[in-house]
């Protein structure tokens, strides 16, 4: 029978966001019943970036997947699925990911409010975080975050409207970093 290859955002531990599914290492598992996506089967994505946004990411998993299936844009929903490999995503690689993003777009914010250094400060603050993970270095980040965010409906709009137009670029990143992280072992 054959596979497709997909990608699956999950819990520590592998497991499934929704349910109580706690997944095995190159083990079939197999949905019986009527597939119906969100509510019913295996689901997983084409893209890492399209699973990472169902469940909060905490270990992001290589998986095969076979038999009846539906499909939409973002995701997939199959009767069989199987965990190939996974990693650990930890909130380092979470913060990373919002610097690779938050800069992808500042330069929209910029245009519109070039007197407004909140957006860059708070990513400043975020790879100081990254860079030394002290408490004082966390709420310094935190609060140029919320700064920043609190302004302007607008130009967050603006920027979510280029980053939709760079998921490809984003999801790059993420494949790049595949290769830094800790594989889950059995």
């Amino acid at each position: 029978m054959k596979t497709t290859t997909l990608w699956k955002s999950m819990q520590s531990g592998l497991r499934s966001g929704v349910g109580d599914m706690t997944w095995k290492l190159k083990t079939w598992e197999k949905h019986e019943g009527a597939l119906s996506m969100c509510h019913s089967g295996f689901h997983a994505s084409v893209r890492a970036i399209d699973a990472m946004q169902y469940v909060n990411c905490e270990a992001l998993a290589l998986v095969e997947v076979r038999g009846k299936h539906l499909k939409q844009s973002d995701k997939q929903c199959w009767s069989e699925m199987r965990v190939v490999k996974a990693y650990r995503w930890e909130k380092p690689d979470s913060v990373a990911m919002a610097i690779y993003c938050a800069e992808l777009v500042v330069g929209i914010y910029e245009k519109q409010h070039p007197d407004d250094k909140r957006p860059r400060q708070a990513i400043e603050a975020a790879k100081k975080w990254l860079k030394d993970p002290t408490e004082e270095n966390r709420q310094a980040a935190s609060a140029a975050y919320a700064a920043y965010v609190a302004y302007d409906a607008a130009s967050a709009a603006a920027s979510a409207a280029y980053v939709a137009a760079t998921l490809d670029d984003i999801e790059k990143w993420i494949q790049a970093r595949i290769g830094t992280l800790m594989e889950v072992r059995p």
